[in-house]
């Protein structure tokens, strides 16, 4: 009776110890107030949907080391039920971009704004736009350029994208030694984040060319570079 004593009491501190190991090995997830998607939310609603009024709404968003999204929740309601669960299925059916620290992927918390509003009459033209940023139209035009795309970025947006009004989107982005757009970030807003966000999504999944000299060798890693799209209502006319 002795011996099975001892290996009781000898027993305890070993799976204590294993607990603590567990939990160091842990990393904390990140919390933003701005979540980077590799696919965004596409949330399909009409306007009857929106009981003739615009809608707004926040969804709290959970995603794993990958970038799934494994729960969303209504932070702030759009009013009606059938709504708020039409964006927390976008939500779900979407993917965030990772957060690394030291090179370790980390889950991911945060919030996504969805603003939803009523669209123009059934018979009205909806426009589509094209990434026509100020660089891409000057190197289509064989003007100087600090770079050039390898490629047009690939937009999708709509004019009723733009609620009502002329937008403008104004961003710096750096690059890697193969000409990898990294860390793409947002100087001059539109006032519309959704639309801001997919254009730094077209952006990030783009590549570009910078010429090289004996002056500008440095310029992958130090330089940022700069560009800006504009999206007017008047487009299609």
């Amino acid at each position: 009776m002795g011996l099975s004593l001892n290996a009781a009491y000898s027993a305890e501190p070993k799976a204590t110890k294993q607990l603590t190991v567990q939990k160091s090995a842990a990393l904390p997830a990140h919390l933003t107030t701005r979540i980077q998607w590799t696919q965004f939310p596409r949330p399909h609603y009409k306007n009857e949907d929106l009981k003739e009024q615009n809608r707004s709404a926040i969804i709290r968003v959970y995603a794993d080391e990958k970038g799934n999204v494994t729960k969303a929740s209504v932070q702030e309601s759009t009013g009606l039920n059938h709504l708020d669960n039409l964006l927390v299925q976008a939500v779900r059916e979407a993917r965030v971009k990772p957060h690394f620290e030291n090179d370790t992927a980390t889950p991911v918390i945060g919030y996504q704004t969805f603003s939803l509003n009523l669209g123009q009459d059934a018979d009205a033209e909806v426009c589509s736009y094209d990434f026509e940023s100020k660089n891409w139209l000057a190197q289509q035009h064989g003007k100087k350029t600090s770079f050039s795309y390898r490629a047009q970025p690939q937009l999708e947006l709509d004019s009723e994208s733009l609620g009502g009004h002329n937008r403008t989107v104004k961003f710096t982005f750096k690059v890697n030694k193969h000409g990898d757009v990294k860390k793409v970030k947002v100087k001059q807003g539109s006032g519309i984040y959704d639309l801001d966000q997919k254009v730094v999504q077209a952006v990030s999944h783009s590549q570009i060319d910078v010429k090289r000299t004996a002056s500008t060798l440095w310029m992958y890693k130090k330089a940022s570079f700069k560009d800006e799209i504009k999206f007017n209502l008047n487009h299609c006319e």
